[in-house]
């Protein structure tokens, strides 16, 4: 053995040679301050600035065209978003205005600190119907302060770089999320696109069918006529998207675009026309508060119902959906921002502390959560928008709109505000993922089909958790599986057993692992097995004691056990589990042949020894 391998390099000072091999073998653990320190000092670099501000990218090269796009595309898109806010708040069980509280702080923000240029941050229908439930139990408190917790921990993720998380969730388990929430948002609408005013105590999925079905006989004719009409002409409009030629495609292009706002005034101006003449045929959205909302903390106790609850009691009824919605929200922004990169990586931990600050600053104007809206999203990408400044004019629009417009919205008609609505999630569902699903991994459809099932009649929250479960369940099946690939090979009459393990092994597959070794050793019946580990990079402590079984099991047969291949960190922590056991097996010449060749039962190899 030469000089060299008896000594270990340790700050440049030589150690005693029986210190060496304990010295090798030791495992390295990460040093948590070097990380904590290096971590701070990046805070302050100019990359960590145009990552954490990105209006400082955008901002030194922006024009005056720019500014142009930026106003239609954003003025386009609050023409749009004004009547849908309203609707969302119908769909939250609260009164309109809440719908426009929420819909300019988050596009204020955005623009400073949001990456991707198309999205606008706002209330969405799946937003409104998650809070559904806590409306009914704490009134608007409930919601405010959902706003304000799911952007503290949407914050504090994007704080800890916890951007990687939204990874688990694959596309089966979105996919069904949206199909199961579009179409209990659809249901839950068909009451008012017909005129029944009756509410069940509940918005879930099944009690809407049952409400809708015992109160069918309030059906309002003109509500119905008027809503139905509303639907079919947005539908319409949608799919007529982007037809035509020349001026004509221009025309029909904005048309399209503010479809919405057009459903909504027209029905509005029948309404106040046929009220001028003291005729009400349709259901109206009443009196919506005027002004702009008072900037005040969110509410940390409420008085609803004759009851007072303190913030703990708030928490306890406001239960899983303190998790689910920053979840949920989080999934939007980044799905969204993917969608609209045209390439680019999303950062998704900007995205969760941008639209972190959003939920927290918008809380400050009692606002429910809000996050990306795919729809609106699409309409400022097609109304050529250049950078997320579009969305100081969106917001703009709202403010007017809470400043000035407010007495004009009492004669909106609440089945247009339906057909909205119903006409938006329609489109939502994709219907393309699941066929691609279908003719790529039909396996793929059971966590989707699980999802929708789930969400349907579980709830939302609920149903998302149990279909990520189901999913899981897929890579920790692989993982408990990994594929093992084997030959026999026959050198100088000594039969060799050729076994691979494709993948690291874990604690899921040890078991697994070994018993399938000893399975080829017993119908093989060879003079030698040699364990290939050249794709094995790590192990834990429970494959490292089965190893170990599996070792004295098949010696126990009287057949030899060679370890060819393996990486420099696994044969350390063999090592520290046994050494006198694990150094003699090791070999790493170049082909298997050249391993049988020298082999010798209880030969150690110091040429090896002197590279481990």
């Amino acid at each position: 053995m030469n000089t060299e391998a008896m000594h270990t390099v340790k700050d440049d000072v030589a150690v005693d040679p029986g210190k060496r091999d304990s010295l090798d073998h030791r495992e390295v653990f990460p040093s948590f301050r070097n990380h904590i320190v290096r971590q701070f000092n990046n805070l302050w670099t100019k990359e960590t600035a145009l990552r954490r501000l990105p209006i400082l990218q955008w901002a030194p090269n922006y024009k005056l065209n720019s500014l142009v796009a930026d106003i239609i595309a954003g003025i386009t898109v609050g023409l749009t978003s004004i009547p849908q806010s309203i609707a969302y708040a119908t769909v939250a069980n609260l009164e309109p205005q809440y719908g426009l509280y929420s819909n300019f702080m988050g596009s204020f923000i955005y623009a400073f600190l949001g990456s991707v240029k198309e999205i606008t941050v706002a209330p969405t229908a799946v937003m409104a119907l998650m809070v559904q439930q806590p409306v009914l139990d704490l009134g608007p408190a409930g919601a405010v302060l959902l706003s304000f917790l799911s952007g503290c921990i949407m914050l504090l993720l994007g704080c800890l770089n916890f951007g990687f998380v939204v990874q688990f969730i694959s596309m089966p388990v979105i996919t069904g999320f949206i199909t199961a929430a579009a179409i209990t948002i659809i249901s839950s609408q068909l009451k008012s696109l017909v005129g029944i005013t009756s509410s069940g105590k509940s918005s879930g999925f099944v009690d809407t069918w049952i409400n809708l079905y015992e109160n069918i006989g309030e059906t309002r004719l003109w509500d119905s006529v008027l809503g139905i009409c509303s639907l079919l002409l947005l539908i319409l409009l949608t799919l007529f998207k982007g037809r035509g030629n020349g001026r004509w495609k221009i025309f029909t292009k904005y048309l399209c675009l503010l479809r919405n706002a057009m459903i909504v005034l027209s029905g509005g101006l029948i309404a106040y026309i046929c009220s001028s003449q003291e005729k009400y045929p349709f259901k109206l959205t009443g009196k919506v508060a005027s002004g702009l909302p008072s900037l005040t903390p969110p509410p940390f106790e409420t008085e609803y119902n004759g009851k007072h609850y303190d913030f703990v009691n708030m928490i306890r009824v406001l239960g899983s959906s303190v998790i689910s919605i920053p979840l949920i929200s989080i999934l939007e922004i980044v799905s969204i921002g993917k969608a609209f990169s045209r390439g680019r990586l999303v950062d998704a931990t900007q995205e969760m502390l941008s639209l972190g600050c959003c939920n927290v600053a918008s809380s400050f104007v009692s606002s429910i959560p809000t996050t990306a809206s795919f729809a609106r999203s699409a309409i400022n990408s097609s109304s050529g928008v250049v950078s997320p400044f579009g969305g100081v004019f969106t917001g703009a629009l709202v403010l007017l709109a809470l400043g000035l417009l407010t007495d004009y919205f009492f004669y909106i008609p609440k089945t247009t505000l339906a057909a909205v609505i119903i006409a938006a999630m329609i489109f939502i569902i994709e219907y393309r993922a699941v066929a691609e699903m279908w003719r790529i991994k039909r396996i793929d459809i059971l966590p989707f089909l699980v999802t929708v099932i789930a969400c349907l009649f579980l709830g939302l929250e609920i149903g998302i958790v149990v279909g990520i479960a189901v999913n899981l369940c897929f890579p920790l099946y692989l993982a408990s599986r990994p594929r093992i690939t084997h030959r026999i090979l026959t050198v100088n009459e000594t039969t060799v057993l050729i076994v691979r393990p494709d993948s690291d092994l874990a604690f899921s597959s040890a078991e697994y692992f070994r018993e399938k070794i000893l399975k080829l050793v017993t119908q093989t019946v060879p003079d030698i097995v040699l364990i290939d580990g050249e794709w094995v990079k790590f192990v834990d402590s429970t494959v490292v004691r089965n190893l170990s079984s599996t070792v004295s099991d098949i010696k126990q047969q009287e057949r030899h056990v060679i370890l060819w291949r393996w990486d420099k960190n696994v044969r350390n922590a063999l090592y520290r589990f046994k050494k006198h056991k694990f150094m003699p097996l090791f070999r790493n010449d170049e082909s298997a042949e050249k391993v049988i060749e020298n082999w010798k039962p209880g030969f150690l190899n110091d040429s090896f020894v002197n590279t481990v």
